[in-house]
């Protein structure tokens, strides 16, 4: 079963993403500003690869929701930050510039 639920998804497509500062094909016409998403896990001595992508991916969607919320069709320069915050409890911070792109003319 899925951590992240429907609610929490947004509907800007993941191809719509990117770590760069522009978006091939597409000018940006807006800038609505940074967008992030926070994820605090707390694990045993035991952590797993498995649950460290599936917090990386629900950082990633709860920063799609808040770009989808200011209105955005896109969003770039996405980085992610990692912080333990004590023994056993990480913050993962996924962010970036919420962006209206319009196709360039071809």
């Amino acid at each position: 079963m899925s951590s992240v639920i429907h609610s929490q998804t947004a509907d800007i497509p993941h191809n719509m993403t990117t770590t760069g500062f522009d978006m091939p094909g597409f000018r940006i016409v807006a800038a609505l500003g940074v967008v992030r998403g926070v994820v605090v896990r707390s694990r045993s001595v035991v952590g797993t690869l498995g649950a460290s992508l599936q917090t990386r991916r629900q950082a990633f969607e709860t920063m799609l929701v808040q770009a989808n919320m200011v209105g955005a069709d896109a969003v770039i320069g996405i980085r992610y930050d990692a912080t333990e915050l004590m023994q056993g409890v990480t913050e993962v911070l996924c962010y970036g510039t919420a962006v209206h792109v319009e196709p360039l003319e071809r």
